[in-house]
């Protein structure tokens, strides 16, 4: 009787023993399942945080952006200006078929810079690109990186300026012109730019046109190439050697865009380029080439 009641006491005691642990074990599992749940919301909770002062900024960002072209729009005049003897056409060896004799009468901008200088005194000029919402003054830097994240009165935004390549020479333009400015989704600064190759601005001959205003020269440039790349530096080249290699990136530029502008590039061109990007690993480029400057007085 005695081994048999130790017998049943030890297994009596066994089993609470077990049925002990398997609680515990349990309760670690629940404790593990809720430190994992806490941990997942934690981390969503954060990228919700982040996600929502993005969103903030970046509204605060562009409605500053917006705010500032309209101020500029008020208190700067741009106009159109029809030729004189002070301007010169830059190629006139072109069938007659072809655009470019209709893209020649068309008017110059010109625009006074007392004004906008009094804003910022970086600003080196004034583009418009026909069938988009490009319309700004251009500004200049010592770096490719500060109007990145400052605005036109150099204050800091996301959104950025439209800024000129700090190698470019703005008093006579280099062989490649360079400009920048971010695609915005609200299409403010190049963000239409951006969507010129899936909204129709390919349909109309007459949006092949780029006009430029500085303060010594208004200038008309035809578009020959567009297209999107992922991100590349071959075309950000100022000047050239010799101009085999001019020659050669520009047929490289041609043959690499989207649409045939039925446009030739010589030695003795001078190419504007546009670019700006489409996500975060591509961009979107248009390169046109000078056909009519007037020189200012």
């Amino acid at each position: 009787m005695e081994n048999n009641e130790t017998f049943e006491t030890r297994t009596e005691k066994y089993e609470k023993y077990y049925n002990y642990n398997k609680k515990r074990k349990k309760k670690r599992r629940i404790k593990y399942k809720n430190v994992f749940i806490l941990i997942l919301f934690l981390i969503f909770l954060t990228i919700f945080i982040i996600s929502l002062i993005k969103i903030i900024t970046w509204k605060k960002d562009t409605d500053n952006t917006e705010e500032q072209i309209k101020e500029i729009n008020k208190s700067v005049t741009v106009v159109e200006k029809e030729d004189n003897q002070n301007v010169e056409i830059i190629e006139n060896d072109v069938p007659e078929s072809n655009m470019y004799w209709d893209y020649i009468k068309m008017n110059l901008i010109d625009v006074n810079f007392d004004e906008l200088k009094k804003i910022n005194n970086e600003a080196v000029g004034w583009i418009q690109v026909n069938g988009t919402n490009i319309n700004y003054p251009i500004v200049k830097h010592s770096n490719n990186k500060y109007y990145l994240t400052h605005s036109f009165d150099k204050s800091y935004n996301n959104a950025g300026w439209v800024f000129m390549d700090y190698r470019n020479n703005i008093n006579e333009f280099d062989k490649n012109t360079i400009i920048y400015a971010h695609g915005m989704i609200n299409n403010i600064m190049f963000g239409s730019l951006r969507k010129i190759l899936t909204n129709g601005w390919l349909n109309d001959k007459n949006n092949y046109i780029v006009k430029l205003s500085t303060e010594k020269e208004n200038t008309l440039w035809q578009v020959f190439s567009v297209y999107k790349i992922p991100t590349t530096n071959d075309y950000l080249k100022i000047n050239f050697e010799y101009e085999d290699n001019f020659i050669k990136l520009a047929n490289t530029l041609i043959q690499r865009s989207d649409y045939n502008f039925d446009t030739t590039i010589n030695a003795n061109d001078k190419i504007l380029t546009l670019s700006t990007c489409y996500d975060n690993n591509d961009k979107v480029v248009l390169h046109a080439k000078l056909i009519k400057i007037e020189r200012k007085q």
